[in-house]
């Protein structure tokens, strides 16, 4: 009997889990389609085959719905950098290797990517942890990406406490361009320009203060 509950119980997770994923994927084609206002709960739960009160169980509303499809964007992004590391001489060339193809993934589909740093710097502080853990899981790529001859790292090849605030400080100006863009304040070449200027500006700094 207790062996007939376990596997009850784990068809049941692992039905909930499918569920969230395809309100999660359904979220992303109409973010894709319409943008931010496309998103409507109950467009989203039409469209995913499931009821509102499922769909409120997981997500309380479009933000938090938004802010697990970059959650899922992010993890991909992920998975590519762990697949395929980025390649460089030298930590510029690599971090601005990120950049470009964290910037690329986002803006080739401007619709979604508008929408999503909607929710991501909406300010709702009830989703303040899964934002920050966000901007966490981007930081850690820069920081994948630092990592190489000629730089720095923490003993036993973890990372430093300078990698990591040099990647939180990287990771915060990339945002706002992020945001500034989605405005219409910079175009996508912007975005990269600056973000090279900053890094090396940051990265000489660093170099000439470890001489």
């Amino acid at each position: 009997m207790a062996t007939k509950n376990s596997l009850a119980r784990l068809r049941d997770a692992t039905s909930a889990e499918e569920r969230t994923q395809k309100i999660v994927e359904t979220a992303l084609a109409l973010a894709e389609q319409g943008g931010f206002e496309a998103v409507r709960l109950r467009d989203v739960a039409a469209h995913a085959g499931v009821a509102m009160g499922t769909l409120y169980r997981r997500f309380r509303s479009k933000e938090d719905l938004l802010v697990a499809a970059l959650e899922y964007e992010t993890s991909a992004l992920a998975r590519r950098v762990e697949r395929k590391p980025i390649e460089g001489e030298d930590p510029l060339t690599r971090v601005m290797g990120f950049f470009r193809l964290a910037t690329n993934g986002m803006i080739r589909r401007p619709n979604l990517a508008r929408a999503l740093v909607k929710a991501a710097a909406s300010g709702d502080p009830d989703l303040a942890k899964r934002v920050a853990s966000f901007h966490g899981r981007v930081e850690g790529m820069i920081v994948t990406t630092l990592h190489g001859p000629g730089f720095p790292s923490g003993p036993t090849g973890r990372s430093s406490h300078f990698e990591e605030t040099l990647a939180y400080n990287l990771n915060v100006f990339w945002f706002a361009l992020m945001v500034g863009w989605s405005g219409g304040l910079h175009s996508r070449d912007d975005v990269i320009e600056r973000m090279e200027t900053v890094a090396a500006m940051l990265l000489r700094a660093a170099a000439e203060g470890s001489a």
